[in-house]
């Protein structure tokens, strides 16, 4: 029984689905074959304390100084950036209209 690796894509898919409320945990948990309520706590923490470098990092390789691999270009880096950055943006914009909508109610 080995660990689980997720890409970071389907750790921002949790995240995003996580904030926007749609989904429960467990039906989260189907949806991208997650194992253990854990590990979605895990990823929200890390969104949460703003530890965004995490979500890039293979199991077992915490990098603690630079965020990154040293292999990683300067524009790799900033692709990566600005794509974290994008989908943070989509999910303050679902953010707000759910809070509009329920504004409305």
């Amino acid at each position: 029984m080995g660990k689980n690796m997720y890409s970071s894509e389907v750790k921002w898919a949790v995240v995003k689905a996580k904030l926007s409320g749609d989904l429960t945990n467990k039906e989260i948990m189907e949806k991208y074959g997650i194992k253990n309520v854990s590990q979605i706590k895990t990823w929200m923490k890390w969104y949460r304390t703003n530890q965004l470098h995490r979500f890039n990092q293979p199991i077992g390789k915490q990098y603690s100084y630079g965020f990154g691999p040293e292999s990683e270009s300067e524009e790799e880096g900033k692709n990566r950036q600005l794509e974290q950055l994008q989908m943070e943006n989509e999910i303050l914009k679902k953010y707000l209209e759910l809070s509009e909508e329920l504004k409305k109610k």
